[in-house]
Parts: structure tokens; sequence; C-alpha cells
């Protein structure tokens, strides 16, 4: 079955609406790992407007799932990263000015860059994952930087999705096949949601992982995270 990482940044984002410390961040990350999600992802961003870098030390003693740190790694991420030891690092080619993702890695005009930062999170045992639009080239450029596995952008599915046009998962069904044969493991989120992941999930060939936060928490607030989190494991079960 697919893993469900659930993605806490918008409960920070909440919480730094206010100033305080409620919704707490280390609260519900423990909450929805008891609610049945495998995973908890978070996304710091170097002016912290949600997650913060404390958040992410103050979370590594009570992930006992898996712990999946994403970001840009400038030298300030790559030290948090090797410091905290995730389960799992994604790297993501984000702009310091970026709302939300926007882009995968140009892996081929990248790779000497992602060879050598990947080699350092492999040194010290944390497995890689590189944030990816549905293009083969791009993948088989993620082959040659080392990386374990490769993050799939799904906004572009998502879109299609919604407008009706289910053959917009056919670059996605084609990436996974390529990454499966090529020995990449394959992981996708952006976008997902109750309305789009089943369909996702049966037509992405071995998808080990989603990593899911906005739709996730929109959902929650009429349906409740613990019963959204179980309709999301029912849907990739």
């Amino acid at each position: 079955m697919t893993k469900l990482s659930v993605n806490i940044n918008k409960i920070a984002t909440l919480r730094n609406s206010r100033g305080g410390d409620t919704p707490n961040v280390v609260q519900f990350g423990k909450d929805v790992q008891r609610f049945g999600a495998e995973g908890v992802t978070i996304h710091p961003r170097p002016d912290e407007r949600h997650i913060t870098y404390k958040d992410a030390y103050d979370l590594k003693p009570i992930v006992h799932t898996e712990y999946n740190i994403e970001g840009n790694p400038i030298e300030k991420f790559v030290k948090m990263v090797l410091e905290i030891q995730p389960t799992q690092v994604t790297l993501v080619p984000d702009s310091i000015t970026a709302i939300t993702s926007n882009a995968g890695w140009d892996t081929i005009k990248h790779k000497d860059f992602l060879v050598e930062v990947i080699a350092e999170f492999k040194r010290n045992n944390i497995r890689t994952s590189i944030f990816v639009d549905p293009d083969l080239k791009q993948i088989e450029g993620a082959k040659h930087t080392g990386a374990d596995r490769i993050e799939l952008y799904t906004e572009a599915f998502a879109h299609q999705y919604g407008l009706g046009n289910e053959a917009g998962i056919k670059p996605y069904t084609e990436c996974a096949e390529l990454a499966t044969k090529l020995g990449l493991g394959v992981n996708a989120g952006h976008d997902l949601s109750l309305d789009n992941i089943k369909f996702f999930a049966e037509n992405t060939p071995g998808l080990l992982e989603v990593s899911i936060g906005h739709a996730l928490i929109a959902e929650s607030l009429y349906l409740g995270i613990e019963n959204v989190i179980n309709m999301y494991k029912n849907k990739l079960s």
C-alpha cells in the first residue's frame, strides 16, 4: 500500500498567524501518526513563514513513523538535515519568493550540484528524493544524480483531472514505469486530494509514498483530521 505522509506546514501557518503556540505543531505531529499517517512531512523555508527550523528539531523526537524534510538545499538547510537525520530528505528547487513549490529540478542542468549534495546526505544514511516534473528525460537525469527516489510534481495532473481529462495521468504513468525500471523509488505530491488520489494511485505503478498537506488540512476543516487521514488510507489501499 502507498504510504501517506502528512505535510503539517499549514498547521504552522495557522499558529504563526496569531504569534502564539496554538495549534501546537509538535502535538499535531503526534496526532496525525496516532490517527494512522505513515509519515510526517515538513517544508521549512528560509523566511520561516510557516514551519520554522526550531519546529524541525522539535519534531524529531516524536516522529516514530517516517520523517520527511523537504526544501531547497541551501547551506542552512543542509546543515539542519544533517543534524536532525530524518528518514528522508526531498530536494525542491523553490525560490525564496515562491508561495509554494512550482517546478521540479532540471536534473540535467543541475546534475553536478545534485550529485554533490545527495552524496553528502547518503554518507549520513539519509534517503534522498528529488522533486521532478513528469518528464522522461528528467527521470533519467535523476538516476545519474545518485538519488534513491523521485517525487513527481502532480499539480499538472490535478489540474487536468479537475477538468475531467483523465489522460493527464499518462506522463505520470510513463515516468513511474521508467523510474521503477531504473531502480528509483516513486513518491508524489502537490494538489493531490480526496477527489483525485485514488485515480492517481491506481495509475501510477510502484507508488511508494504521497505527501499531502494543503488539501488534507482544508478537507479536515469540514470532515475532521482523523476521519480524513483514514479516508486517504482507504483510497490508497
